[in-house]
């Protein structure tokens, strides 16, 4: 009789915590935009203008931190040159290196405009912007979903939720940047928030159960690989409660009446649920399922490093859009748009 001892090396995970930052930002910036865009063509001094303000200083300071994430994320960030040399149009990440640029800079451009009270030229470039940030969506999910060997991340609602969570963030974040901003929160459209985030809520429910419905009929192997991870291990059972306890939370956080809602403590904590969701769905997609083997039993055991790859690296990114929020925000205030935050725009 043989007996022979299978040894499981010790590697690095593909996806770094660099890219739990960079996909939820991305996403919040993308989706930011989105919004923007389409509140550009509200009249002046309406309910959805008034949410303009806020839009705006959420995107510019995703736009401007996301690709800072994405460089970390690398690796090696002096080879983004690489993408460039050695274009590859079947890689979505060398499609993506092409796409980011061109949203960073439409989304820059989009801010400026606002601050010049350029209305044409604003919405001009919202209506570019809502294409680009519709292209990043479909790469930063579809670069996930095509690894087949990977279940969980090889489904059509990955990108949908990818973007419906996003969308939620930024409706947070614009909840908790509003107080910084020029009238405060009282100059913050508390009934459009609200429609909006229980909207965001609304169309997340249904895409859930449209992925258990199509898994149930055998259309979406994901949900299969899912439930066996939840009926096997606690963790994957405390990730699911937790999920439903905070969507119920914020579901109960949005439907208060509108002046409560954007109060100082019920706004930020409602801001900041809202965001945290977003970034956990990130975390257990991206680094906890690569603890789940792609053949073979158990789940692999992994650790969070303490440095610029791990924890480090992700209070550095908050740092940075902490750092980045408090500049737009001094900016603001010291050189309001001619008029344009005087008349709620």
């Amino acid at each position: 009789m043989n007996i022979i001892e299978i040894l499981t090396p010790a590697y690095d995970a593909a996806w770094l915590p660099w890219a739990v930052q960079y996909f939820f930002l991305v996403a919040m910036a993308t989706t930011a935009a989105i919004t923007a865009s389409v509140l550009a063509f509200s009249p002046a001094g309406s309910e959805a203008r008034r949410l303009l303000p806020a839009a705006v200083t959420v995107l510019a300071m995703s736009a401007i931190a996301a690709p800072v994430a994405l460089l970390a994320d690398l690796h090696q960030p002096a080879r983004f040159w690489h993408f460039y040399a050695h274009f590859t149009p079947w890689s979505w990440m060398s499609i993506g290196a092409v796409l980011l640029p061109v949203f960073v800079v439409l989304s820059l451009g989009f801010c400026l405009f606002w601050w010049l009270r350029k209305d044409s030229l604003m919405r001009l470039t919202g209506l570019v912007l809502i294409f680009s940030a519709l292209s990043i969506l479909v790469y930063t999910g579809a670069e996930i979903m095509v690894v087949r060997s990977r279940p969980l991340w090889n489904t059509i609602f990955l990108p949908i939720n990818f973007a419906l969570t996003g969308w939620l963030s930024a409706l947070g974040a614009m909840l908790f940047v509003a107080r910084w901003l020029p009238g405060g929160m009282e100059n913050l459209p508390s009934p459009l928030i609200r429609r909006l985030g229980l909207t965001a809520l609304a169309l997340l429910a249904i895409c859930g159960l449209a992925w258990v419905g199509s898994g149930l009929t055998g259309m979406d192997a994901s949900f299969l690989a899912a439930m066996e991870l939840f009926s096997s291990y606690p963790t994957w059972r405390l990730s699911l409660i937790t999920s439903i306890v905070l969507a119920l939370f914020l579901f109960f956080m949005l439907r208060v009446q509108s002046d409560r809602l954007c109060s100082p403590m019920h706004s930020l904590v409602c801001g900041i649920t809202m965001m945290a969701a977003a970034w956990i769905f990130r975390w257990i997609v991206l680094m906890s399922v690569q603890g789940v083997p792609k053949y073979g039993a158990g789940l692999y055991l992994h650790s969070m490093p303490w440095g610029s790859n791990g924890l480090l690296g992700i209070l550095g990114i908050f740092g940075l859009c902490i750092a980045l929020l408090a500049m737009i925000t001094w900016f603001l205030d010291r050189f309001p748009t001619s008029s344009a935050l005087r008349a709620n725009a």
